[in-house]
């Protein structure tokens, strides 16, 4: 069992807080669209997706493979959490007063039983993935080069989130040539903002092996 000083755990659940805020963040703001370059769109949401899973690179480069895992095994449980509870706030009854509300709350938090499942089955398997190809690249690389280690496994763990997700939610109602097209798109820019993002990564590095007594 691995063991952390006092000083170590409360870095590590500061870790925890940043990872889950970001993950809520791109499942819930990521539905706003913002104009893009040649006339394409892009979700919100690729400020903060990749940050989850910059952050289990990070988390990965310090505390070591289990811990990155219980990581995504977290964001697993209260993403279907959340979504558990989306679905039994949307079958409550309105109160008269709270009407008002009503048309926009359903819109926000209405997902289909379709997209929460693609969401899930997305997550879970490119999250696993990125922190099983982090590691084969640290074995390749040894503990140099954590930037090209992190973008290598990003690009192949969000090429893998990307199609999953896009291919279980919108196969068939979306055309072919306009499913790939989405899935390309989405892919490159989650990998580029992972890729702008990776100087913070150092900085989240050097933080959480500042005065860190375990070697794990």
């Amino acid at each position: 069992m691995i063991q952390f000083s006092e000083h170590s755990f409360k870095k590590l659940l500061i870790a925890l807080a940043i990872y889950l805020t970001s993950l809520f963040a791109a499942n819930t703001l990521g539905l706003k669209i913002m104009p893009f370059i040649l006339d394409s769109h892009l979700s919100v949401a690729v400020f903060s997706f990749p940050i989850v899973f910059l952050m289990t690179d990070v988390i990965g480069e310090v505390y070591g493979k289990r811990v990155a895992k219980f990581f995504v095994l977290a964001g697993f449980i209260s993403t279907a959490l959340f979504i558990a509870f989306s679905f039994l706030s949307l079958a409550m009854p309105w109160s008269v007063d709270g009407e008002w509300a009503r048309q926009g709350y359903n819109q926000i938090f209405g997902i289909s039983i379709r997209i929460a499942v693609a969401s899930l089955t997305a997550f879970l398997i490119a999250e696993y993935q990125d922190v099983f190809s982090f590691f084969f690249f640290r074995e390749k690389f040894g503990k140099r080069f954590f930037w090209l280690r992190s973008i290598l496994s990003n690009i192949w763990s969000q090429f893998l989130d990307s199609t999953i997700f896009m291919v279980i939610a919108f196969a068939g109602v979306y055309s072919t040539h306009t499913l790939i097209s989405i899935i390309i798109t989405w892919w490159l820019y989650k990998v580029a903002m992972g890729a702008l993002y990776t100087p913070l990564s150092y900085v989240g590095i050097y933080l959480l092996r500042e005065r860190n007594e375990e070697k794990t």
